[in-house]
Formats: structure tokens, sequence, C-alpha cells
């Protein structure tokens, strides 16, 4: 696991960190191609330099974003922006991770994709890879 990415998970509570070690465990293991850094002070994996999925820590729990979540037609996953074309999940305990839901994910979120990495040259236009 990346090291920054361990110092972060580290900082949570023992819950939280047990949620981001599994987490971190799979997304690393599903995406064996993706860079992994701390990115606006929250783990993310990146694809060509396209944000793919992170997490962070917040009031309803450990938030699962993927980018392109939105595209991916899963009800699990909550469709959170209007103008971006992410969804996310909550996570509480690790228990609630579903290992294979998380696979298949991470699986579309090689296929179905959208350009984050050019969207400021874009002036927020969001087109589909």
């Amino acid at each position: 696991m990346n090291k920054d990415i361990q110092a972060y998970n580290n900082t949570q509570s023992s819950e939280d960190k047990a949620i981001c070690d599994q987490l971190a465990t799979i997304v690393t293991a599903e995406l064996v191609e993706a860079e992994s850094k701390i990115w606006h002070a929250h783990p993310v994996w990146f694809l060509d330099g396209n944000p793919i999925v992170g997490y962070s820590k917040q009031k309803a729990g450990i938030r699962l974003m993927f980018w392109s979540g939105a595209d991916f037609e899963e009800e699990a996953l909550s469709h959170r922006g209007k103008k971006f074309k992410d969804a996310s999940i909550f996570y509480n305990a690790a228990s609630e991770i579903q290992a294979n839901d998380l696979k298949r994910w991470l699986s579309k979120s090689r296929t179905i994709q959208w350009d984050y990495k050019n969207i400021v040259k874009r002036k927020g236009q969001l087109e589909r890879l």
C-alpha cells in the first residue's frame, strides 16, 4: 500500500481505519496499473492521470467515491453530483464492504470514464473517454 495512504488510514479511528485499510487493499489489488496518492487530502487512484476512485472521512462515514460512478448503473452507489458524474457509497463498519460489489465497480471504472483530467482545460465540461 502507498505509504502516504497508509499514513492517512492510520489517522482514522480504529473502525474507520479498518474500513480504509480494507478499501485500500482491494482497490490496490484490483487496479494494479493505477497510480495512488493523497490528492486534495484524501486517498485517490488514477488511471492515466484521470481520477477513478477515492475515499474520505465524512460525517456520514467513510465515503467511497467513483468519479464516473453515475454511469455504472449500480443501485448501491448513490448519485451525488448534478454537474459531474460521481457516485458514492458510505461505510460505517468494515463488515459492510461487499468485496464482490467493490470489485465489479472497480472493473467498470476502467471502461466507464469521464475525462476529469482535462476538465479545467475544457472550462468545466466533461467528455466521455
